[in-house]
């Protein structure tokens, strides 16, 4: 999930290992208050990132993430990966 906090904008994605992440929940305001809060509430990692986030915004749910957000949102992928032990 990617997050601006100042502005309680949040992201959520899913990624299945077939094709490319999707947009699965995304939020301003109140509704992203609560996409952050179901995200904790199930110890799913954060990412603040603002400029991903508002990027993500853009993509209508249940769409691929497009091709020019692969290197942004792999590197948040890196970062579940390394939270979760998958890898070091």
């Amino acid at each position: 999930m990617s997050v601006d906090a100042k502005a309680k904008l949040a992201v959520a994605l899913h990624y299945d290992h077939s094709g490319a992440p999707r947009v699965v929940a995304k939020g301003k305001g109140a509704i992203g208050a609560k996409i952050i809060e179901v995200a904790k509430a199930h110890d799913i990692p954060i990412e603040e990132n603002e400029v991903l986030a508002g990027a993500l915004s853009h993509v209508e749910l249940g769409d691929e993430i497009p091709a020019e957000l692969y290197k942004a949102v792999a590197e948040v992928l890196v970062f579940v990966l390394r939270l979760s032990g998958r890898i070091r």
